[in-house]
C-alpha cells in the first residue's frame, strides 16, 4: 500500500466520524428528495430563497469581505433577468408591445445574461474603486433609479409596465417548463425541474465564494475591509480589488436574476427597486457578513417570511390575506426581518453564523 493512501485513510476515517459530514449528507439527500413530496407552493418559496442565496453571496462578497456598501444591488439582477428574456426571447408583440428578442439557445442566454451584469458592474467598478463607505452607497443608490426609468420606459425590451415572459430555460434536451415529466411516479413540472438546476447553481456559487474568500483574494478582500491604507502599504492593489469583486458581485446578481425570471416566469419592472435592494442588506446583516453560510440563511430567512406568513395568514394573529384590510404578510415580514436587524446589530454583530465582532472567514 502507497504512502499516499495510507495517510489518506485514517483522514477519512476521521472526517466520517466528525458529526458535521452527516449533518452534509443529511441534508443533501433531504434537498434532493423534496420535490418528490412538497407541492409548488413550497417548491417555489425554496427557489425563491435559493435565488436569493446566490445574490446575497455575490453582495456579502461585496460588503461583507471588502467593505463596500452597495444600494444598487437590485439593478444587477435586472440585468440578469431582462438580459435573458432579450437574448433568449424571440420578437413578437405582446401586451400591445413590440418586443425585441435574439432568439438565442436559452442555456447560451443564461450565461451571456450573467456576463452581461458583470459587464455593467465592470462600466461602474472605476466608480466602485475609487469610491468607499457612504459615498459608494449613494453612486450605486444611482443605479437603481437609473434601472428604474430604464425599465419602465424602453418597452421594447422591458415591455414596459406589464413587463415580459420569460423563455423556459432548456439543457441537453430537458426544457424546464410545466410539460410533465413522471419521475418514480411523480409528476415533474418546472418547478421540480428548476430546483435540481438552482440546487446545482447555488453549489458551485457557494464553493466559488468560499474559495476566493479562504483564498489570497479573501485575505486582500478582509485587508481592504479592515484598514485600507496599511493594506495599500503591504502591496495590495486596492482599487483593482473593488473594481474587481464589484464585477464579481455583479455576476451573482445577475445569476440570481436568471433565475428568479425562470421561476416567476414573467419580469416586472417594479419588483427591481430600491426595497429589492434592502432586502438584500437585510440578508447579509442577519445571516453574517463576510461568510457564504451567513449569505444563504440570512437568504432562506427574508425570502421565506412573507410566503409563510401568506400561507398562515388565517392562523396567525395580527396578519391578514393580502386584501383584506388587516396587515398583509408582505408588510408583516418586512417589520419582523427590520426587528432581525436590529436585534443582529446589537446582540450578534457577526449575524446568526457567526455571533462574534469578527466578522471576516475562518481559515
Amino acid at each position: 500500500m502507497s504512502e499516499t493512501t495510507t495517510a489518506f485513510a485514517p483522514a477519512l476515517t476521521a472526517r466520517l466520524r466528525h458529526p458535521r459530514t452527516w449533518i452534509w449528507v443529511a441534508g443533501s439527500v433531504l434537498l434532493l428528495g423534496l420535490p418528490f413530496y412538497l407541492d409548488r407552493f413550497w417548491l417555489q418559496a425554496g427557489l425563491f430563497a435559493m435565488a436569493a442565496a446566490i445574490g446575497a453571496i455575490g453582495l456579502n462578497l461585496l460588503t461583507g469581505a471588502t467593505g463596500q456598501l452597495s444600494m444598487g444591488h437590485a439593478f444587477f439582477l435586472a440585468v440578469g433577468a431582462y438580459g435573458y428574456c432579450v437574448l433568449a426571447g424571440e420578437s413578437g408583440t405582446e401586451n400591445g408591445h413590440s418586443l425585441s428578442g435574439l432568439g438565442l439557445p436559452s442555456g447560451l442566454a443564461a450565461v451571456l445574461a450573467v456576463l452581461l451584469a458583470g459587464a455593467a458592474g465592470g462600466l461602474f467598478s472605476p466608480i466602485a474603486g475609487r469610491l468607499r463607505g457612504a459615498y459608494l452607497g449613494i453612486a450605486t443608490l444611482a443605479l437603481i433609479f437609473i434601472g428604474q426609468h430604464v425599465l419602465f420606459n424602453a418597452s421594447s425590451l422591458t415591455g414596459g409596465y406589464n413587463g415580459r415572459s420569460v423563455p423556459p430555460l432548456s439543457l441537453f434536451g430537458l426544457t424546464f417548463d410545466d410539460t410533465e415529466v413522471v419521475v418514480a411516479a411523480v409528476p415533474f413540472q418546472s418547478s421540480e425541474k428548476l430546483w435540481y438546476a438552482a440546487l446545482a447553481a447555488l453549489l458551485l456559487s457557494g464553493l466559488f465564494a468560499r474559495g476566493v474568500l479562504r483564498g489570497r483574494p479573501g485575505r486582500a478582500l478582509n485587508a481592504i475591509r479592515d484598514h485600507r491604507i496599511a493594506a495599500g502599504v503591504m502591496g495590495v492593489p486596492v482599487a483593482r480589488y473593488r473594481a474587481g469583486v464589484f464585477v464579481l458581485s455583479s455576476m451573482y446578481a445577475g445569476l440570481a436574476g436568471v433565475l428568479l425570471a425562470l421561476v416567476f416566469q414573467r419580469t416586472v419592472p417594479e419588483y427591481f427597486g430600491m426595497v429589492l435592494s434592502l432586502e438584500y442588506l437585510a440578508m447579509i446583516v442577519i445571516g453574517g457578513l463576510g461568510t457564504v453560510a451567513g449569505a444563504v440563511v440570512g437568504a432562506a430567512f427574508v425570502s421565506l417570511l412573507p410566503p409563510l406568513l401568506t400561507h398562515y395568514s388565517d392562523s396567525l394573529p395580527l396578519v391578514a390575506a393580502p386584501g383584506t384590510g388587516g396587515l398583509a404578510p408582505g408588510e408583516a415580514s418586512r417589520y419582523l426581518y427590520g426587528a432581525a436587524v436590529v436585534a443582529a446589530v446589537l446582540f450578534l454583530p457577526g449575524g446568526l453564523t457567526r455571533p462574534t465582532k469578527n466578522s471576516g472567514e475562518k481559515k
